[in-house]
């Protein structure tokens, strides 16, 4: 591939992640005035595996992390942003997000394809240590976000505390310090009544 072929098609990749900037998530940014957005999130991840990574279970190679973290929600542009806690929109999740992983990295250069896409593969399957890591930053970043937004998101859409453990068991893989600390931001807010208490009939 002619040089100008390659940037020509790194660039039109870079313009197509753009559109991360308006796929919205259900979380709201830390002063509650809006919801965030994917490029947001993503962003708030590289910084976590840059300033957390210590807290990882095992030693991880942590600009790997960062990739992964920075990537993993390219195929929101298409499959759309899923709510954690919608069963329907969870139920053909993967599907989607297969179909826009094949449209949006065939965008790059061959073997930028393939190194991204593998990266994508690497979270999804949450095998290694690093997809470990990234996967559990992944979870806690929007429990931070309901936390010091008063659970507004986790009120709007009358979340169980046993549901915020469940969706975060996976994050004790990655990081048994981060899970720790899921834990006490979750009774905490189950106390001030953010959460629903998974024990109430």
């Amino acid at each position: 591939m002619a040089e100008r072929e390659r940037i020509e098609k790194q660039m039109e990749f870079l313009l197509e992640l753009d559109k991360l900037k308006y796929i919205t998530r259900q979380s709201y940014v830390a002063d509650g005035s809006r919801h965030e957005n994917d490029a947001e999130h993503s962003w708030h991840l590289a910084l976590m595996a840059m300033l957390l990574s210590e807290y990882a279970n095992e030693d991880i190679d942590v600009l790997h992390v960062i990739k992964m973290v920075l990537i993993h929600d390219a195929v929101e542009i298409d499959a759309g942003d899923t709510y954690a806690y919608d069963e329907a929109g969870n139920a053909t999740k993967r599907q989607r997000e297969e179909a826009a992983a094949d449209r949006i990295f065939h965008l790059l250069p061959a073997d930028q394809e393939r190194e991204l896409r593998a990266l994508f593969e690497e979270f999804e399957a949450c095998i290694t240590p690093e997809a470990a890591f990234a996967n559990a930053l992944d979870r806690v970043q929007p429990i931070l976000l309901n936390h010091i937004t008063g659970g507004r998101a986790w009120r709007e859409h009358n979340v169980a505390a046993g549901q915020v453990l469940d969706r975060n068991r996976k994050t004790e893989q990655g990081s048994q310090t981060l899970w720790e600390l899921v834990k006490v931001i979750v009774e905490k807010n189950t106390d001030l009544g953010n959460l629903r208490d998974s024990r109430e009939a």
